[in-house]
């Protein structure tokens, strides 16, 4: 055991550690306050489509070359955010279908284009990095940290500004709109915040991974909790709990960061589902 602590020491010697460290745990945070919302409206697998989407932005950054990819990509996954909420309150489109087109076409597209223009002697490792970040964490610059700190500031600084509001429209939106309150305007802004998160998470988990860090967290403290207040805590302290346990194994042992902090994410939740029924908290 002192000999772990000892190369764990080392390693956070290295700054890209501890960039890998404080990226980490600002995604984990974000990403848990907004996976409760998406969780409880039903809305879990618009955060699976942008990732896709996102995949794709970070396609065409690649092909013109961009050295900085995060500006161009945010702003196409905000975009697809936008149009995706918008296509799928459409009775000609629903939501599933509109999710499917935009990110199963995002996703092809992305892949068609890195394959067609890619300059890359390893295509195969940039596809599977960008998929499942299996080194992306480990090579951020001191920039990618402080793009990524500031909004993580702008999203939790959000949540905690109109957490009522969010409060009002995730549980009961037909009530909110009858006391006056803008609805769509609300849904909107947690459309485009969900897209912010997505960007963040690109580089933790990969884009075929970052559902999972959204989702995992808030169904564990569900699994306990049934406050809306207590499960947005103990989903915050799950997510970075697992978010940090995730990259120290996966820096120890030497497995994908991403896949490592999702198989926490996954034993933690059966640890939460097996409390939660032994206290009686699921309901059957």
């Amino acid at each position: 055991m002192a000999e772990l602590f000892d190369k764990l020491a080392l390693y956070l010697q290295y700054p890209f550690v501890r960039y890998a460290i404080i990226v980490g745990v600002l995604v984990a945070l974000c990403s848990s306050l907004f996976g409760v919302t998406l969780v409880l409206k039903r809305l879990s697998f618009i955060g699976d489509g942008l990732s896709h989407v996102a995949f794709g932005a970070m396609a065409v950054a690649a092909v013109v070359g961009l050295t900085n990819e995060t500006p161009l990509v945010l702003a196409i996954t905000v975009i697809c955010a936008v149009l995706l909420l918008k296509t799928g309150q459409k009775a000609k489109i629903q939501g599933d279908a509109a999710v499917a087109m935009i990110s199963v076409g995002a996703l092809a597209i992305g892949y068609l284009l890195m394959n067609i223009f890619s300059k890359s002697s390893n295509l195969s490792g940039d596809v599977c990095s960008t998929l499942f970040g299996s080194t992306s964490i480990l090579t951020l610059s001191q920039t990618d940290v402080w793009i990524s700190g500031i909004l993580s500031v702008l999203v939790i600084a959000t949540f905690i500004f109109f957490y009522n509001k969010i409060f009002s429209v995730t549980f009961d939106e037909n009530f909110a709109r009858a006391t006056g309150m803008k609805a769509w305007l609300y849904n909107l802004l947690i459309a485009v915040i969900i897209a912010v998160i997505i960007v963040l998470a690109m580089n933790l988990v990969g884009s075929l991974l970052i559902s999972a860090l959204v989702i995992f967290p808030a169904l564990s403290a569900m699994r306990v909790f049934k406050n809306f207040k207590s499960v947005t805590i103990c989903s915050a302290v799950i997510s970075v709990s697992c978010a940090l346990i995730g990259i120290f194994v996966s820096i120890l042992s030497g497995t994908p960061v991403g896949s490592t902090i999702v198989a926490v994410d996954i034993f933690v939740f059966l640890v939460f589902l097996g409390v939660g029924k032994v206290r009686g908290g699921i309901k059957k």
